[in-house]
């Protein structure tokens, strides 16, 4: 076989690492670390950034009409950086959220920086071995079709068209639809049965999303996916809720875990209260199905990952501009003093409420190592095999939380400090392994393409640290500018011992000056030094979550909905992480649902059919996947057109038409969203009216809200039809 020749020969030295090429990563960095924080949130999953980054780097980066490929490289690496960080992030340390304590931006930077950092240098005596020695047996399929764009770039194409375009439309349609914007039409059209005397269907609800990202994400990850998704929404909200409300509508007294009786519950509630432990369930155990069944591959990528860094140990430096790397030396004592700060910045700066002394501070560190470079390690080499995409990190971080846990419980560390220290561990992991994971599909790309590996390094370390900087604070905008607060009147005995319930002395997320809104819909503004606050985990006299109790009166008044766990953002992952880490500590758990979606799983597993898909779905709201889709509609209808003309090998490539459309979608989408999301913050925080939120006329209509989205589904199918210019 001839040796592999990249498409900029080693003996050239184009410009490469440079200012502009490092602001443009930084900036992209910024932008889609926050995109993918609020999407992520929302959707409960996450789409690779790196090929639309690449697309529009090409028309950016242009000198006297030529492309410097080697630069977009730069930027492409140092943008994507974000988008892994933050899908690390979103996946656990919202947990703490509902473990009782805050998400402090502080904590939320470090730690990202730490494991992103950990996860580039746990990483550089992996990259010869599973980059250069198994190419062409490690496809990388992200980063292989990244160069094909980058390449294609260079020589001349219009792939980034097709990508603006997907950003005008679909952040003209987000400011109309979403209601913190211009709201001209309803965001989330909804229908619910209640089909003659017998209440046929009640419990049920049929609703979507309408948003430009869930459709992109759809067409993206193709029919198939967004099918099982869809099925799993199908499930929770139009068999098991009607189901719930069937049975339980006559009982005079509330079912464990509710605190109402089900006859007063509506579908959001029933949602809640049942569908999400269950839900919780399902994906706990699909998670680790799926990491089961890629131990082979795992024990595979260590043995063959630890021998040939055994090999490469007497090996010289090799002079070639296409194999200057960082030292393993570099790699070891950079990750040795990553491990430090992180002993130091657990010890200086805990948890607030959450000290838990010098001992398990240290464990933490030594299990942040072990697990970190043996995830690193399996997270590089499987996404070399299926995709970034299919990359089971969720399971990796249940088996670490959970193997955390068990430490924990067995050495009598089960006091709620402990769950925000698991917590902390299982982020950095995550983090970690999701990072580690691009890393390799970048550097692929670079490989193919004739990157400098050692100036990738510097650019993803700069992707790294600029784009924490964004995905802190968009945790805490959508935390705080989402959250509700909600009359809820109960006579409660402060003094009384009352299991679950606990006082939460750190509130920084909850602002002084907040409106309570009551049955009627009516508001009024209240301070937060009337109350304090209760957190509720695990209780059989509260619903999980947290609660405003006035001195004054010797009642809980409100139920505080922070915007992080409400179905505007549910978290998924974390809300199970958080479940997976109270239920081991605790042991305190709705065990009967759970169980349920436990067995569920595996009779799923059992049919053939992908079950994390279809957990994540029974466990998101039916709104979140009847968008998503639409969107798997839209490619199965482009993919069947394409086939009867023979162009089906590009309509299904991951640089098709419809794709990067579909990329456009999401950036607009989140960009926007985000937007709307700080002007509701405004609107809380300074107690002011939306400034360019419009009256309700005619088309404040749930019809004219569907047509909006079928008319925006159909600009999909459009632009995937229509073929790039070459």
């Amino acid at each position: 076989m001839p040796e592999f020749q990249p498409f900029v020969p080693a003996s050239q030295s184009p410009r490469e690492f440079t200012l502009r090429a490092v602001l443009l990563g930084a900036i992209f960095g910024v932008i889609f670390g926050a995109v993918t924080v609020y999407v992520g949130l929302r959707a409960g999953l996450t789409v690779a950034a790196s090929i639309p980054i690449a697309v529009i780097s090409i028309s950016l980066l242009r000198d006297k009409g030529k492309v410097s490929v080697l630069e977009c490289i730069i930027v492409q690496t140092a943008g994507n950086a974000g988008q892994s960080i933050a899908a690390g992030v979103i996946f656990t340390l919202p947990a703490l959220i509902f473990l009782g304590f805050d998400l402090e931006y502080s904590r939320i930077f470090m730690l990202a920086l730490i494991g992103g950092y950990l996860g580039v240098l746990f990483m550089v005596p992996l990259r010869r071995p599973l980059i250069v020695e198994e190419h062409g047996t490690l496809t990388f399929p992200e980063g292989t079709a990244c160069a094909d764009v980058l390449m294609a770039g260079a020589k001349g194409g219009g792939f980034a068209s097709r990508v603006f375009f997907g950003l005008g439309l679909g952040a003209l349609y987000t400011f109309f639809q979403n209601e913190n914007l211009f709201g001209a039409w309803p965001g989330t059209p909804e229908y619910q049965p209640d089909w003659g005397a017998q209440h046929v269907l009640k419990g049920a609800s049929i609703k979507a999303d309408a948003t430009p990202e869930y459709l992109g994400v759809g067409y993206i990850i193709g029919a198939r996916t967004a099918g099982t998704m869809f099925a799993g929404g199908v499930f929770s909200w139009l068999v098991l809720m009607p189901l719930i409300y069937f049975f339980g509508k006559d009982l005079p007294t509330p079912v464990y875990p509710g605190t109402i009786p089900i006859a007063q519950m509506g579908p959001s509630d029933l949602w809640i209260t049942y569908i999400r432990p269950l839900g919780a369930g399902a994906v706990a155990a699909a998670g680790l199905i799926t990491l089961f069944k890629t131990l082979p591959t795992i024990l595979s990528a260590l043995r063959s990952g630890f021998a040939q860094m055994r090999h490469r140990a007497a090996a010289a430096a090799d002079p070639a501009r296409t194999e200057r790397d960082l030292h393993m030396s570099t790699a070891i004592v950079g990750a040795i003093g990553l491990v430090v700060l992180m002993f130091f910045f657990l010890w200086f700066k805990p948890v607030p409420g959450a000290q838990v002394g010098l001992l398990a501070n240290l464990a933490a560190s030594i299990l942040v190592v072990a697990f970190g470079f043996l995830f690193v390690t399996v997270s590089s080499r499987i996404v070399g095999l299926i995709g970034s995409s299919a990359n089971p990190i969720s399971g990796m971080t249940i088996a670490t939380l959970m193997a955390t846990a068990a430490i924990f419980l067995v050495s009598g560390w089960t006091a709620p400090a402990f769950g925000a220290l698991a917590i902390t561990i299982g982020g950095v992991v995550c983090i970690a392994s999701a990072e580690a994971g691009d890393t390799s599909q970048d550097l692929k790309t670079g490989y193919i393409v004739g990157a400098t590996p050692r100036l990738q390094r510097f650019a993803f370390l700069i992707g790294i640290a600029v784009s924490t900087i964004a995905i802190g604070g968009t945790l805490q905008l959508m935390n705080t500018s989402l959250q509700t607060f909600r009359a809820a009147p109960q006579v409660w005995n402060l003094d009384a011992p009352h299991p679950g319930v606990e006082i939460q002395h750190d509130t920084h997320g909850l602002i002084d000056r907040f409106p309570v809104v009551a049955a009627d819909n009516s508001t009024t503004v209240h301070r937060k030094s009337e109350y304090i606050v209760l957190n509720a985990l695990g209780s059989s006299e509260l619903a999980n979550g947290k609660y405003l109790y006035a001195p004054a009166t010797h009642r809980i008044e409100v139920r505080w909905i922070p915007g992080i766990g409400s179905e505007k953002a549910a978290a998924p992952q974390a809300q199970l992480m958080a479940t997976v880490i109270n239920g081991i500590l605790s042991r305190k758990l709705p065990w009967g649902l759970v169980m349920l979606g436990v067995f569920l799983v595996v009779a799923i597993e059992l049919l053939g059919i992908r079950s994390l898909s279809l957990a994540v779905g029974a466990y998101l709201s039916i709104g979140t996947t009847l968008a998503i889709f639409a969107g798997g509609v839209m490619r199965a209808l482009v993919d069947r057109a394409t086939q009867r003309s023979g162009e089906a090998e590009e309509a299904n490539a991951d640089v098709s038409p419809g794709s990067l459309y579909a990329s456009g979608l999401i950036a607009a989408g989140g960009i926007v969203g985000l937007f709307g999301v700080a002007l509701r913050g405004y609107e809380t925080v300074f107690n002011r009216t939306n400034p360019i939120g419009w009256p309700h006329t005619f088309l404040y209509n749930q019809w004219v809200s569907v047509a909006a989205f079928g008319l925006l589904a159909y600009s999909v199918y459009y632009f995937a039809r229509k073929p790039l210019k070459s």
